[in-house]
């Protein structure tokens, strides 16, 4: 599947016989419009619907698929269920984590994750990938079983050091007066280019 603009839409869409793939190109806070715009033509109904969209209740390397429930603060789910008038869509949850300053989360989800974040990231999209022949086949039970099975996630640690202050060492009895040896300093961790690979690149091209 080959993924084109669509201006009518305001998205980038392919088809093949059983499947459409949208990829809304608004910002995140108007990804219902593509939605409800293609499921009203088409008229396919809220429960034939899955949304993949990051979730920051989970850690880097979950995923996980549920059929409606709320929205949790996720501006995109806002949209999408006040122009389909519903919340009974799929939603494929692909965890990001949550900053320890839980002021910074607008910034946080726009940030470049680190590499062990992403590729726990891209572990958890390869898994759900390979359980799509269920989801279209209609097996959801099936499909949520082998996914929920492998979840592989990872804790942020990167997101955890930002946040210590820096706490000298505790004075320790020496049985002589030999200075210490110097501590080679730490290098911060390489961050890499986020992203998401496949057809989901771009879903969640930023973390929200």
């Amino acid at each position: 599947m080959v993924l084109k603009k669509d201006n009518h839409y305001q998205a980038l869409v392919a088809r093949d016989a059983s499947l459409w793939l949208v990829m809304p190109q608004t910002f995140m806070n108007a990804s219902g419009r593509a939605v409800q715009m293609l499921a009203g033509f088409f008229k396919i109904p809220a429960e034939e619907i899955l949304v993949v969209h990051d979730e920051m209740d989970f850690p880097a390397g979950t995923a996980r698929i549920k059929q409606g429930g709320g929205i949790s603060g996720h501006n995109g789910l806002r949209d999408i269920s006040q122009r389909l008038g519903s919340h009974d869509y799929w939603r494929l949850r692909l965890g990001v984590g949550r900053p320890v300053d839980k002021d910074s989360g607008a910034d946080y989800v726009l940030e470049k994750p680190p590499a062990e974040e992403r590729e726990a990231t891209d572990g958890a999209i390869a898994r759900a990938l390979e359980i799509m022949p269920l989801i279209l086949e209609g097996d959801m039970q099936s499909a949520m079983l082998k996914l929920h099975s492998q979840d592989q996630p990872v804790v942020q640690k990167a997101q955890e050091k930002k946040s210590e202050p820096n706490k000298p060492e505790p004075n320790k009895p020496e049985a002589n007066k030999a200075a210490p040896k110097p501590q080679a300093k730490a290098t911060p961790e390489e961050k890499k280019e986020g992203g998401l690979k496949g057809f989901f690149k771009g879903l969640t091209g930023s973390k929200k």
